[in-house]
């Protein structure tokens, strides 16, 4: 991994975070430990060429590093936090944004049977590092070398990265997921459909029907996949957009509150409290501050 791992390290030299002309590939590097850090999980590899990071979802803790990769395949809320790195031995990492419907387009294709449509044992997994995964991030992360090459060459890389993803022994996770007709792929629908609408009311009954599930299959696969109810994945939408509204467009908090969807103020303080530990308005502050300070 250490070739990879100089290969993001020129596309980071200077910043934390680095978002690459291609649309899918982020890069990061940590030069120390981080607190852990609130984010909302897209169906994606997550890679540590060179220290290691753990991912908390509900109860469910998943350590990686230069051997394991992570893979997430739904849209969740999680904990991400930097456990190795110092400014001689930086974190350095990548996320790959995958795309399911290649994934299940080349599934069609191989002769492994599609997984038979059970619960999958969380949300995100971890699995181990070949060469054979890590060569065509290399080429790809190499290409943005050569930006007229990009258009041409990226989406040939890309479909290779998908290709080996379904060799890898998280092949059949992923096969799962991108399988038209499963309940985890309906699930997938419905997680989709709540990030678009999350400021509209919700009704369990017409989420069902768009995703083609009975209200209390739903109820039972959402939460069997997401440890949360509908409801509360909406609410925890809903509190993250208003957060980074009154921290990024000044809103005050019962704006905030208002734009995602709250008809009451007073409830929106009450649940923000619960989720991030302190009113709107400390919260903010505190944020601005630390900021600041960095």
């Amino acid at each position: 991994m250490k070739s990879l791992a100089n290969a993001i390290a020129q596309w980071t030299e200077d910043v934390e975070d680095y978002q690459s002309p291609v649309t899918n590939l982020y890069m990061y590097r940590r030069n120390e430990p981080t607190t852990p850090n609130v984010c909302l999980v897209e169906p994606s590899i997550v890679m540590v060429a060179q220290g290691a990071k753990q991912l908390v979802i509900g109860e469910q803790c998943y350590r990686y590093d230069a051997q394991r990769f992570m893979v997430t395949s739904l849209n969740l809320p999680g904990s991400s936090q930097v456990l190795e790195a110092s400014p001689d031995h930086p974190c350095l990492g990548l996320v790959y944004k995958l795309d399911l419907r290649t994934i299940a387009e080349l599934a069609t294709h191989s002769r492994r049977p599609t997984p038979a449509d059970i619960a999958i044992q969380g949300v995100a997994a971890i699995g181990s590092m070949t060469p054979g995964l890590a060569e065509p991030f290399q080429r790809l992360i190499a290409l943005l070398d050569e930006p007229e090459a990009l258009p041409v060459l990226a989406p040939l890389i890309e479909r290779e990265i998908h290709y080996r993803l379904l060799l890898s022994d998280q092949s059949a996770r992923l096969r799962q997921i991108a399988s038209v007709g499963t309940q985890s792929f309906r699930i997938a629908r419905a997680l989709d459909w709540l990030r678009l609408h999350y400021a509209q009311p919700l009704h369990i009954d017409e989420l069902a029907a768009h995703v083609k599930m009975s209200a209390s299959n739903l109820h039972l696969h959402f939460r069997q996949l997401t440890t949360m109810s509908p409801l509360q994945y909406q609410k925890w939408l809903r509190l993250n957009e208003a957060r980074r509204l009154m921290l990024n467009e000044q809103l005050d908090a019962a704006s905030a509150a208002f734009k995602v969807g709250y008809e009451s103020p007073s409830q929106f303080s009450r649940e923000y409290s619960r989720l991030f530990g302190a009113p709107p308005k400390r919260d903010i502050g505190a944020m601005r501050r630390d900021a600041a300070a960095a």
